[in-house]
């Protein structure tokens, strides 16, 4: 729902993107035991194979938590899905105002992930108040990857 192709033969994607310049990177922090088959660990969504590749293996959800002001929920969920822009593919052709084109399709992505999350039975919010430097360093990303959402998802309280 954040990003995924939608069509193959057009390569089409649920989330409209300027000049199809795709700036986001999608990454799903899970816990031990919260989504049957996959272990704890930081993933990367392959959206060729529309796949979860292991990026790290191990529960980082505290570490996580903490590099976002320490909001216990972060921790709490079972996964928390980590939206990060590369933003030169987007600046790189049209300079400045590609800063805020990649802004508009993380809203994009974000809306969909909320969309997917409620009829799925499940809840998530998006959470912008985070130490950026910190959670790069917590997904082991390279200094590229800008952080911009982190959305836990769960079941309601």
């Amino acid at each position: 729902a954040a990003g995924g192709i939608t069509n193959t033969r057009g390569r089409y994607r649920a989330v409209p993107s300027a000049g199809a310049t795709y700036p986001l990177e999608i990454f799903a922090v899970c816990g031990r035991n919260s989504i049957e088959g996959i272990g704890a660990g930081i993933y990367h969504y392959n959206i060729d194979s529309h796949s979860l590749t292991l990026h790290y293996e191990g529960d980082v959800r505290l570490a996580l938590a903490r590099a976002a002001l320490d909001q216990e929920f972060i921790y709490e969920a079972p996964v928390d899905i980590i939206i990060c822009a590369l933003y030169e593919r987007t600046t790189r052709r049209y300079g400045a105002r590609g800063e805020r084109y990649v802004y508009m399709e993380m809203g994009h992505a974000g809306q969909n992930i909320y969309l997917q999350a409620t009829a799925l039975g499940l809840a998530t919010v998006a959470i912008g108040a985070f130490n950026d430097e910190q959670v790069r360093e917590v997904l082991r990303l390279d200094k590229q990857y800008k952080p911009l959402y982190i959305m836990p998802v769960g079941r309601p309280a």
